[in-house]
C-alpha cells in the first residue's frame, strides 16, 4: 500500500508540475505502480498473503477466547488485588 500511495502522490505530482518531481521522467514517476504489482504477485505466490491472514485470524480468535473465559471468571490469569 505503500508504494501505491507514493506513486499516487509522484503522480499528482507531475501532473500538476509540483517541486523537482515535474522534471522526472514519465518511467520514474509510474515505477512505483510496477513495483507494488511485484509486491502483489511475490506476496501471493510465496504464501505471504495466507500467512497474514490466519495470523490474524488466529489472534482475533484467541482473542475472542481469553475474553469469554474472563467473563465467566474461569480465566488463567491470577486475579491480583
Amino acid at each position: 500500500m505503500y508504494l501505491l500511495g507514493l506513486g499516487l502522490a509522484f503522480l499528482v505530482m507531475k501532473y500538476l508540475e509540483v517541486g523537482p518531481v515535474a522534471a522526472w521522467s514519465w518511467w520514474v514517476v509510474l515505477a512505483p505502480f510496477g513495483l507494488a504489482v511485484l509486491w502483489w504477485a511475490w506476496a501471493d505466490n510465496s504464501g505471504y498473503t495466507k500467512k497474514k491472514a490466519m495470523e490474524r485470524e488466529n489472534s482475533r480468535r484467541q482473542d475472542r477466547i481469553d475474553r469469554n473465559r474472563e467473563n465467566l471468571g474461569t480465566s488463567t490469569k491470577k486475579n491480583r488485588r
